[in-house]
């Protein structure tokens, strides 16, 4: 069930004040609300309105690397949008779940992390949440708090909520499962620890992926056992990568780091297939629900998709960047692909002897590899000075008394110096 609200459902919550129902629709756009979709978030707004308190909002976190990119920070912009609305977001850092490893999505166990890792990896993962968030105002808790100091009949107690059925028929279980492949008694517990995480901080809203669903319910599953009102669970869409096929994922190489340079983070967004300019927006901007579908009439009309794409990208690099950076990848994108010049900074490799040009793009970082080189040259990507090189094994000496530029593919430039 979509984020939309119909008039049947209107006219269900019409006791609702109709800016309550605007702000459900806002905060549960391109989300699955479960249960009953975007009129049980107006209820649960309202009700907590009248309370005078606003919604805790939960988004667990298990810091299994130190690199994100804007598919992860698709939940931090939908806590961001209930900060902007003024309700209490709370981060659960996964200092006990992370050491048993989700198997979400997964054909085997994850290896566990090390309480180190896990303490190195959480404060890298703030530090660029905080790109997005108002840390100051977000509260960031550790479940190792509560969960690693459970007693034996506490855990027992948790474990008696669930039954084996219900865990078994998680899909990345029952799939290994048909598949005769292993599955850890310990993996069955971290579905329970993250429920029980949304009882520890009487979590009103949880958010998720769509391969969290299993996961993300089980709080609402428990909850009830310890006299606390159900959550609502709000799951939103995985963002295809730049290749518009898989998810993004740096495994596939399809995505877009938090930590991409400002002209990087531009060239990839401005690479992303057409039909998913109206998902990027809605999943990777700060644009409000109205921005966005001025965008998609503007498409729909006929509008130009490399226009949309340029407003995109410069969305997404200045919410990492600022202003002025992405005013420069902007400028520095129109220069090299649409005046075809070369941008103005570069970085530079010095050519000390006759060098193969296969070699050369590998020695100056261009390419990861010599079968990488190889290939681009061959396929004609590869130009010295603006002119084509279709021999990988040509012999480029070193620049006299000048540079040279060696580009790569349209965005990959390195000046050559003596």
């Amino acid at each position: 069930m979509t984020g939309q609200i119909n008039k049947a459902e209107t006219k269900a919550a019409e006791k609702i004040p109709q800016e309550i129902i605007d702000q459900a629709h806002e905060l549960s756009r391109q989300a699955e609300v479960l249960p009953d979709g975007a009129r049980a978030l107006a209820e649960k707004i309202w009700q907590a309105r009248k309370q005078g308190r606003p919604l805790r909002v939960k988004l667990g976190i298990d810091p299994s690397s130190t690199d994100l990119h804007i598919g992860h920070a698709v939940q931090f912009r939908r806590l961001k949008r209930f900060q902007d609305f003024g309700h209490q977001v709370v981060v659960i850092i996964g200092g006990a779940t992370a050491q048993i490893g989700d198997p979400t999505g997964r054909n085997k166990t994850r290896p566990p992390l090390s309480a180190e890792d896990v303490e190195t990896n959480a404060k890298t993962y703030l530090e660029q949440m905080g790109a997005v968030l108002d840390m100051d105002k977000a509260e960031i808790v550790n479940n190792a708090d509560w969960l690693s100091n459970m007693s034996l009949k506490d855990m027992v107690k948790l474990a008696g909520l669930c039954t084996v059925n219900q865990l078994i028929a998680k899909e990345a279980f029952g799939d290994r499962l048909d598949k005769q492949l292993p599955v850890g008694l310990h993996e069955l517990f971290y579905p329970i620890f993250q429920g029980y995480d949304s009882i520890a901080i009487r979590s009103d809203i949880e958010l998720g992926g769509t391969d969290q669903r299993f996961n993300c319910l089980q709080g609402r599953e428990l909850q009830p056992h310890y006299g606390q009102e159900p959550q609502l669970v709000l799951l939103s869409p995985l963002l295809e990568g730049t290749d518009g096929v898989q998810k993004m994922s740096k495994s596939y190489g399809n995505y877009i780091a938090l930590k991409d340079t400002p002209d990087d983070m531009f060239g990839k967004c401005m690479r992303i297939p057409d039909n998913l300019i109206v998902k990027y927006f809605d999943l990777a901007t700060t644009f409000t629900g109205a921005e966005i579908d001025q965008v998609k009439a503007a498409l729909e009309s006929g509008g130009n998709p490399k226009d949309a794409k340029e407003k995109l990208a410069r969305q997404i690099v200045l919410q990492y960047h600022g202003k002025e950076a992405s005013d420069k990848a902007h400028a520095d994108w129109e220069r090299v692909h649409s005046q075809r010049q070369v941008p103005e900074d570069m970085p530079s490799h010095v050519v000390s002897a006759n060098t193969p040009l296969f070699r050369l793009l590998v020695d100056a970082k261009l390419v990861g590899g010599t079968g990488e080189a190889k290939r681009l040259i061959q396929e004609g990507a590869v130009r010295l000075e603006g002119n084509q090189i279709m021999d990988p094994n040509q012999e480029i000496p070193p620049p006299d008394g000048g540079t040279l530029v060696l580009q790569v593919g349209r965005r990959k430039f390195v000046r050559l110096e003596g």
